[in-house]
């Protein structure tokens, strides 16, 4: 396994790929360097002296400027770089892109669930969504009594930790409830003997609809719009108060946009009209039971792989990340995208650095126009309220390696593969183009994947360095591990490992390749992720504007 790396013929700086103590001889380019410092891995280092001033360059592109000289073998910090990247503009080059071989997947289909509209979805799920944050306790209530109900209940493993805890105390005996060692029970995903065709009930528990301003209000309706247009839904039960800036009416206006002949169920419920609570509730349950019978009748069928649309995520970014986990998922967004599929990627405040790059793979001006103007609106956006783009990376993302927000943007970028950029979308705009999108979010993960989905992603691709729980609803999220070490120490929420890129054991295209099969096995209903069986059902609304 090789000791370091240096990403791109123009980087000035090396890669640690693993701790390298300090007085170590590395040898680069005929050049012997001795470590200054201990280098844990991940993290970064010039092999030629940096002056306070000179840029960093790593990705090939701008990540930093020295504010202190820094010295051969010496580690990059926060102390001596800070956040620097290239301006961008408008399209001055195109690009001539050599799609990737993909006559190993031609003639190959996965098993989907086709829709009226044309989608296939990947999963077959109902929703429950409240209009606004005050219905929540009712979908509560709708929510305990379908998965018990139907048997979509997550095993209730800590409920009886509880009930082994109270027989304990009972009995008087507290030094057996210190040496109690709970018994690690089946996580598995759960299935309906009564309706097997359908993968669950799930619920959109949120805190907008109302308080906001009407723009966030606006927004909240067609990212639900969205979701219910989605081809892993069936139909939608939907709860309302009433009163809320979030009406009913402003959820039918996005359905009728997304789609003018939109003919999926959906079923309105409104508490001030509605006489009791019970009444409603029970109204509720009854027609979406019979709505459930309607949906159990629709069965996987095959489907050509251009049905897929993948998101591209990622969260608790790693110093491994740009090097092995997002190469790999961006080589399958390429393939995907080669063999007529979909790919989306988002997390704006995680491309800065790369804008110019992005621009120029658009197709069109009018696409690579569209993203600078989101750009520069989001980031004049934070600065109005003292922040900015270079406040991205969190503590865990230094600790690991990424010190700069454009460290993280320029491997955050590799996600997107090398494909030309077919569309642009701003927030809750839903796909309309195979290919490419890039999609403006947020970088926080539960939010942007929330959006990702809203957009029309049946599949998530989910990196991570550090760890992290998030899923979806209504789609699967694949979780992958930037490096071995933590899908040896989370293994209850990472699927794939892409470590092996790490230790030299695979190249970023064999991973790319094996998860593209992963993918096509997981659309059939082949394969269940982690985030599936643990029931981590992330949902959380970007609220861009203020509380009124």
């Amino acid at each position: 396994m090789n000791t370091f790396l240096q990403i791109h013929p123009k980087d000035n700086v090396l890669v640690a790929l693993q701790d390298l103590p300090a007085g170590r001889q590395i040898e680069f380019n005929g050049t012997s360097i001795q470590l200054t410092h201990n280098v844990p891995a991940k993290h970064k280092f010039p092999f030629a002296p940096l002056h306070s001033g000179d840029p960093v360059l790593m990705y090939g592109v701008l990540v930093g400027k020295a504010v202190t000289d820094i010295a051969p073998g010496e580690p990059i910090t926060v102390k001596n770089l800070q956040h620097d990247a290239d301006a961008f503009h408008e399209k001055d080059a195109s690009i001539q892109w050599q799609a990737p071989d993909v006559s190993k997947w031609k003639n190959k289909t996965f098993n989907g669930f086709h829709r009226a509209d044309g989608q296939v979805g990947t999963r077959n799920y109902w929703l429950v969504i409240p209009m606004v944050f005050c219905e929540n306790r009712n979908v509560g209530v709708i929510k305990t009594a379908f998965e018990k109900g139907l048997g979509f209940a997550p095993p209730e493993v800590y409920n009886q930790q509880v009930n082994d805890l109270v027989s304990l105390f009972k009995s008087g005996d507290l030094d057996a409830i210190k040496d109690y060692k709970a018994a690690e029970a089946d996580q598995s995903s759960t299935r309906s003997t009564v309706f097997p065709n359908i993968d669950g009930v799930k619920f959109l528990i949120h805190e907008g609809g109302c308080g906001g301003t009407r723009q966030d209000s606006d927004a909240l309706c067609a990212l639900l719009a969205g979701y219910i247009h989605h081809p892993n839904v069936a139909g939608a039960t939907v709860l309302s108060l009433g009163c809320q800036h979030a009406q009913v009416s402003i959820l039918q206006e996005s359905l009728k946009k997304l789609n003018p002949d939109f003919n999926k169920p959906v079923l309105v419920y409104e508490q001030q009209t509605s006489g009791s609570e019970f009444n409603m509730l029970s109204n509720a349950i009854r027609d979406t039971f019979l709505a459930l019978v309607e949906a159990n009748k629709q069965e996987r069928k095959p489907a050509p792989l251009s049905k897929i649309t993948i998101g591209l995520e990622c969260g608790g970014s790693d110093g491994f990340s740009g090097i092995s986990a997002n190469p790999a998922i961006g080589h399958t967004s390429d393939l995907l995208v080669a063999l007529g599929g979909t790919t989306i990627l988002s997390e704006f405040p995680e491309l800065c650095g790369v804008e110019q790059e992005l621009i120029n793979r658009c197709e069109e001006e009018a696409t690579a126009d569209k993203f600078i103007t989101i750009m520069r609106a989001y980031e004049n956006q934070a600065q109005s309220v003292g922040s900015g783009f270079y406040m991205n990376p969190s503590p865990g993302n230094i600790k690991d390696g990424l010190i700069t927000d454009a460290i993280k943007s320029a491997g955050a970028a590799k996600k997107g593969g090398t494909s030309p950029v077919r569309d642009v979308l701003d927030y809750t705009e839903y796909v309309t183009k195979p290919g490419l999108n890039l999609l403006c979010t947020p970088g926080n993960d539960v939010e942007s994947t929330s959006a990702e989905v809203g957009s029309g992603a049946n599949v998530v691709l989910f990196t991570t360095g550090l760890g992290t729980p998030t899923g979806n609803p209504i789609a699967p999220v694949v979780k992958l591990a930037t490096n071995s070490r933590l899908a040896q120490r989370m293994p209850d929420i990472i699927d794939i490992d892409t470590g092996s890129i790490i230790s030299g054991q695979k190249t970023i295209e064999q991973m790319g390749e094996d998860i593209l099969d992963y993918v096509i096995r997981l659309a059939s209903g082949e394969e269940i992720t982690k985030a599936e069986r643990l029931h981590q059902d992330d949902f959380i609304p970007w609220k861009r504007g203020v509380s009124l």
